[in-house]
């Protein structure tokens, strides 16, 4: 059976903790992920999470922190590790269910409206990326793609991370749900019984997830008896 494909593209606001958080749950949930990652998010994931990639030469498995024994897991601070699974053995066969794109490559199936997906999540999202989109100025595959998911009315899911927020950054974002598109902030709550970095983590994830159809128990839910 083919799995439903879902678009993950990585820009340059902080917050990549939330997308490699995303992607392992996704990948959980047997969907097939086509990400593509901006330079400046290649530039985010080292300063956050000391993970040197290399884009022209990419290995999948090198997102995949809950592998026990990777070196890329090993080098978190141990209250950002416990954020992943942390299984042994498995991240090899997840890999093969993503599919990468380089951000400059716009031959790209992704760059297709003809190309089926079940939706597009920008995250984190940076302001120049949400204001190329709803301007119609993008130059690089993430800010084709995102206009390709809005031309064809497909779920676009856009979450920046950045505090306090300019009346340019607040238009963007008015002109962007305007147009269709899900924004989505990074903004945790703290009611559903919060004791790790994990569980802010998954409560953004979770609400990715609800956006995007996708059944989870990633937290407690108001009004639910705990487990």
């Amino acid at each position: 059976m083919t799995r439903p494909n879902i678009v993950l593209a990585m820009t340059g606001a902080s917050g990549a903790i939330y997308a490699l958080r995303l992607l392992e749950v996704l990948l959980a949930a047997d969907q097939h992920v086509h990400i593509s990652i901006s330079d400046s998010a290649r530039l985010v994931l080292k300063q956050e999470l000391n993970l040197a990639i290399d884009l022209k030469k990419f290995e999948p498995v090198s997102l995949l922190l809950g592998d026990k024994d990777s070196e890329a897991r090993a080098s978190l601070p141990p209250a950002l590790a416990e954020v992943f699974s942390g299984v042994s053995g498995h991240a090899s066969g997840k890999a093969g269910a993503m599919t990468y794109h380089h951000y400059q490559d716009l031959m790209a199936s992704i760059a297709s409206g003809s190309f089926l997906t079940t939706g597009m999540v920008i995250c984190p999202c940076s302001g120049s990326t949400l204001g190329a989109v709803v301007h119609g100025t993008g130059e690089n595959l993430i800010h084709r793609a995102a206009s390709v998911h809005l031309k064809e009315r497909r779920k676009l899911i856009v979450v920046p991370r950045e505090t306090p927020l300019s009346t340019i950054q607040l238009e963007n974002m008015r002109r962007a749900a305007e147009a269709g598109a899900i924004v989505l902030p990074a903004m945790p709550g703290f009611y559903h019984g919060v004791t790790s970095i994990r569980d802010l983590v998954d409560f953004v994830v979770a609400r990715i997830c609800d956006q995007l159809g996708i059944d989870n128990t990633l937290v407690h839910r108001w009004g639910s008896k705990p487990a």
